[in-house]
């Protein structure tokens, strides 16, 4: 079987290096970035029908190593704060490559033992994984042909509408999200949606369970914390409602939802505790049996890489990083202090690996590594380091040693990111590579494959954004500078530690809320089958409205989908076509996104398909009434199709796996 060759590993590579460039480029300048797998797949499809001996596991094995685009891009969040704070001018080639590379191998390795855990042992939905492969089973001409046949037609209707929607946003001829700031008492909160077909997606694979629990998360942020905070701090003098409202979001609720997501993920990590020592136990297991019987001895999608040279690595890894943290505080006035920093850095990242990559999978597998609060997890591990440091040089500090810790609570945070976004992501690929016949650690030697190129091409984008436009806050920064959002935040949480004035009370907020759900979740539990997600909903409170609301409603239409095709029988054959023509939702809106990416690096242009003046505003109404046409017309079109299908026996080769429970 032809799996990892060198043509997939080459086309890989250039995808990544491609879609990586644009991801940062992208989330820099206008804060946004795209899912890399499903588009890789499509563009690998295409191509490698050129040769006559592809197979579905090579297509697979390009998507795996360009998706490592997609999150490992996400280490913008961190590494742009040292320039921030002024501790960098620009990112030092080589040093940037080695904390990037590093950290998203160190991701690989943690997951790998969380593969049996959380994907052959888990019913955790993966709604990208799963898309990822239905593309690929359809381009490979798996199943009955009838069902193959619609189902290429229904990935293709589906991906031509979503994909026509995002262009016709670039446009402006309707609006990409629709808002309306309305007053609640002495405050107020923002009702908002982004009109995004990819979110109906999304939500139509996480089922309906997630999308409740976001819901409250929404009702807690929206509908509570944002009115009574606002009322709490009045907006100032000639400030709209609807900035006072932004604020206030940023400022003061992300806080609270980062200590709802800190909660949720130490009571999930305790839950999963069982599930990851039964994953470790059975890696332990086939290490046995593969040193008895040889590498054949095992099932093809059982063949991970071995265990005692996963451990190995992650200790192996520690002395580069070692090396790293000791020249970073060369010549600084921490240098007397080198030995205890590195002891305690290190073992922060043994520990906060563990922990991180287990949440980061558990997140990927929920709702998708695309709508991950990976920036919240970035919260959580500079709070760590910085609280770590803060007890090591307790009392005064002198504002140069304060500036040097900070600026060493980011650089081993960035290490720590490396692994939450990569952790994030790999689980994510290998339910695809399980529900295509894949093997395991061939695709676990992509990942790292793709992190080495990624590392490599992320700096130089970062150096060329940086003399360009510079970032917001830093010193010398222009008036066009980039705002980078997510590192700013991350950089004041470590000088807030650091400092003494982060506003403790809000995490603390955060963090009772999440007792309460965690307690509600194990009530619900205990009567029967219904659950309350803690982690959802702490995903609710942190994520913006505009993100998250489309969710529930896609998995609210996917649920009465799914109940109309268990009513009308053939309800195997129905519900996969729903998740082919949900899986094209994502893949026409993340096509449009690489070529938007691509226009807007082309005309250093934020608006650059815009056919109308600045200032102008389509139709709110009317952008709704198409969106909400569109949605209708794509389900009411799948159900026909679905209708005339007929029953089609199992697929040979292929496991047959509910990808909706």
């Amino acid at each position: 079987m032809r799996e990892l060759t060198l043509r997939g590993v080459v086309l890989g590579a250039v995808l990544t290096l491609l879609f990586t460039a644009a991801n940062v480029y992208l989330g820099l300048k206008i804060g946004l970035t795209f899912a890399t797998s499903i588009p890789a797949a499509v563009i690998s499809m295409a191509v490698l029908k050129a040769f006559r001996d592809t197979t579905i596991q090579e297509n697979n094995i390009v998507q795996t190593i360009a998706s490592a685009a997609g999150t490992l891009s996400a280490i913008i969040f961190v590494l742009p704060g040292l320039v921030m704070i002024g501790w960098w001018t620009g990112f030092p080639y080589w040093l940037s490559v080695a904390v990037i590379a590093i950290g998203g191998i160190l991701g690989v390795m943690y997951s790998v033992p969380l593969r049996r855990a959380l994907v052959t042992g888990s019913d955790l939905p993966y709604p990208e994984g799963v898309a990822a492969a239905e593309v690929l089973k359809v381009g490979a001409g798996v199943g009955g042909a009838e069902e193959n046949k619609k189902g290429l037609a229904a990935i293709i209707l589906s991906s031509l509408v979503s994909a026509g929607y995002a262009l016709a946003t670039q446009l402006k001829l309707v609006v990409a999200e629709a808002a309306r700031t309305v007053p609640v008492g002495a405050g107020g909160t923002t009702l908002s949606g982004s009109l995004s077909l990819a979110l109906i997606g999304v939500g139509h694979l996480v089922g309906l369970g997630v999308g409740i629990a976001m819901v409250v998360g929404l009702v807690i942020s929206w509908g509570v914390l944002v009115p009574w905070l606002t009322a709490l701090t009045p907006a100032a003098a000639g400030v709209e409602l609807g900035d006072h409202v932004g604020n206030i979001f940023r400022s003061e609720v992300r806080f609270i939802g980062a200590g709802t997501i800190g909660v949720a993920a130490i009571w999930t990590l305790l839950k999963i505790l069982p599930a990851i020592s039964r994953g470790i136990a059975g890696a332990l297991a086939a290490s046995r049996q593969r040193a008895g019987g040889g590498q054949e001895s095992l099932p093809l999608t059982e063949r991970d890489l071995p265990i005692k040279l996963i451990g190995g690595a992650i200790l192996l890894l520690m002395l580069p990083i070692a090396g790293l943290l000791a020249f970073f505080v060369s010549g600084t006035d921490l240098h007397e202090h080198v030995g205890a920093l590195i002891g305690f850095s290190l073992a922060y990242i043994l520990v906060a690996g563990i922990i991180i990559a287990s949440v980061c999978g558990y997140m990927a597998g929920l709702i998708g590594a695309s709508n991950s609060p990976i920036s919240g997890v970035g919260i959580l591990a500079v709070l760590g380091i910085s609280l770590i440091l803060a007890a090591l040089f307790g009392g005064e500090l002198t504002p140069d040693t304060t500036r040097t810790l900070v600026a060493f609570a980011l650089f081993v945070t960035a290490v720590v990111f490396g692994i939450a976004t990569i952790s994030n992501d790999n689980l994510q690929d290998l339910k695809t590579g399980q529900l295509v016949g894949a093997t395991p650690w061939r695709q676990q030697v992509a990942l790292v494959l793709g992190v080495l190129f990624g590392a490599l091409v992320i700096p130089p984008i970062l150096d060329l954004l940086n003399g360009a436009f510079g970032f917001q806050g830093a010193p010398g920064a222009s008036e066009n500078a980039l705002a980078a959002p997510q590192a700013a935040l991350i950089s004041a949480i470590a000088q807030g530690v650091l400092g003494g004035n982060l506003r403790w009370d809000l995490i603390g907020i955060g963090a009772a809320i999440g007792a309460v759900v965690v307690v509600i979740d194990e009530l619900l539990r205990r009567t029967g089958k219904k659950s309350l997600p803690p982690l959802a909903v702490g995903m609710g409170i942190y994520l913006p409205m505009a993100l998250t609301l489309l969710i529930p409603i896609g998995a609210l239409l996917g649920y009465l989908y799914n109940r109309w095709a268990e009513r009308s029988g053939n309800y195997e054959v129905k519900e996969r076509l729903g998740v082919l023509m949900a899986t094209g939702l994502i893949v026409g809106e993340s096509l449009f996104g690489v070529a938007f990416a691509g226009a807007v690096a082309a005309t250093d242009d934020d608006t650059p398909l815009s056919l109308f003046p600045d200032g102008f505003e389509p139709s709110v109404l009317l952008s709704i009434a198409l969106f909400t046409a569109a949605v209708l017309y794509l389900y009411h079109s799948t159900r026909r199709s679905a209708a005339a299908l007929p029953p089609v026996a199992g697929e040979p080769g292929i496991a047959q796996e509910a990808t909706y429970r």
